[in-house]
């Protein structure tokens, strides 16, 4: 099985929004979000999903992407 990453820093930095900016419009702390874009998270919240893309004005597909396990034997 795969993993889901999150892109979240490459719309941030294509937004020009900064974290502190983002979590403030969000309403989520500024150590959540961090985790989030940093991928040390194993969920997300569709309310925070949904609050992340209205303030960014793109779809979950743009920040969320699916990456194939790589079977190395």
């Amino acid at each position: 099985m795969g993993n889901i990453i999150l892109k979240l820093d490459v719309v941030m930095a294509d937004r020009h929004m900064s974290l502190n900016e983002l979590a403030e419009k969000v309403g989520i702390t500024n150590v959540n979000l961090s985790k989030l874009k940093n991928n040390k998270v194993s969920a997300i919240r569709f309310s925070t999903l949904a609050g992340i893309c209205e303030t960014l004005h793109c779809q979950p597909g743009d920040i969320l992407k699916y990456v194939e396990e790589v079977d190395e034997t």
